[in-house]
């Protein structure tokens, strides 16, 4: 219900608003369902301003928004209010308006009409606790690109002294002749330096990596899916964390899909071409995913047979994406069916049909 704050007036008891938000204001666009007024207003971000404008309305609200960045304490904000939020996938609202004219007044009526029209194309957006545990994954993940830069430049000092050591180098043996090395005064310093900040950095990535292993175990479903060689708490975590309900995938394809796993297609005329991967997924989790894959080519037969195969007519970094665009397909199975490594290998799948079970001696067939 929507109260007007000036002449007290009561309207119907739905509220759709579209919201095109940006990081300092947001254009809005509402409508009331039972009288069919509807209104617009710029709201900025300023303190307790967009608080102040969503309590006019009278709970629950639907407000509708484009997926964008920097926008979670609105959503906790609408939440907390006992508003419902909708994230609606951007390329798809842009596309359902043919008008080459855009601008923020428009998009936010865009939002308002796919809500009205029941055509909004909403996507599914992880809890506040997932958000948070996330924040654990890249967090470490970042403290590990510091550390290696790091060790890149120590690496470099060494190498300019005629020390060539590589993975030696951070041995007890290969730190003590990095500290003797004779170096000119600015040099030593920035050696220095860098040697506190590799110190620091262990330590903070050795307590991320405790903190993940924790989580983990404790995740019923991540533990479920380290049951796969190669696969560790850090990968089965972001694994969980960015698919949530599996239940929404019908098909492992469309779980690669989702990861930007499969190839781009640019086919015409009954001819089929196929290109590089389309990279429109997690960046982040495709990464873990291909570093994973390799990992179970060296435990896992069946995955090193398949890739040692590929690996004769195509290229190794070809192989390397389609191990992990299996071994993704493989963990989602996993999710779908609750079975572990090994039993999870006589479960035949295809990303075309639904799910089917060979029979086992065990098992009663129909």
């Amino acid at each position: 219900m929507f109260e007007d704050e000036e002449t007290g007036k009561k309207g119907a008891l739905v509220i759709l608003i579209g919201s095109d938000f940006h990081p300092s204001w947001q254009q809005v666009c509402w409508l009331d369902t039972g009288t069919g007024e509807t209104a617009e207003q710029a709201v900025t971000h300023g303190p307790g301003e967009a608080e102040k404008f969503y309590r006019r309305f009278a709970a629950p609200a639907l407000i509708g928004l484009e997926a964008t960045g920097n926008c979670q304490w609105f959503v906790e904000l609408l939440e907390k209010l006992g508003h419902e939020v909708w994230v609606g996938d951007a390329a798809k609202i842009r596309a359902s308006d043919v008008r080459q004219q855009k601008h923020d007044r428009r998009d936010a009526a865009l939002l308002l009409r796919l809500l009205e029209e029941g055509r909004f194309p909403r996507i599914w957006t992880p809890s506040s606790e997932q958000r948070d545990m996330r924040q654990l994954l890249i967090h470490r993940h970042n403290l590990v690109r510091l550390r290696v830069q790091v060790k890149n430049e120590l690496q470099h000092l060494a190498m300019n002294r005629g020390m060539q050591k590589k993975g030696r180098l951070w041995s007890v043996v290969g730190q003590q002749a990095l500290r003797e090395l004779e170096l000119r005064p600015w040099a030593s310093r920035r050696r220095e330096d860098l040697l506190k900040l590799l110190a620091m950095l262990n330590g903070q990535v050795e307590g991320m990596d405790l903190a993940v292993q924790a989580a983990a175990e404790k995740d019923e479903q991540a533990r479920l899916l380290m049951s796969q060689p190669g696969v560790g708490p850090v990968t089965s975590l972001a694994f969980v964390l960015t698919l949530g309900d599996v239940s929404r995938f019908p098909r492992g394809k469309q779980v690669a899909s989702y990861l930007g796993l499969i190839p781009q297609e640019h086919s015409s005329g009954g001819r089929q071409r196929l290109g590089s991967i389309s990279k429109q997924g997690n960046r982040f989790l495709r990464m873990l995913l291909v570093e994973a894959a390799q990992g179970a080519v060296r435990y896992d037969p069946q995955f090193r047979s398949e890739y040692l195969h590929r690996c004769h007519s195509k290229p190794k970094g070809v192989a390397k994406v389609a191990a992990a665009r299996k071994l993704a397909i493989r963990l989602y199975w996993m999710l779908r069916t609750q079975k572990r490594y090994p039993e999870i290998v006589h479960v035949e799948s295809s990303s075309r049909v639904p799910l089917v079970v060979r029979p086992t001696a065990d098992r009663p067939t129909s």
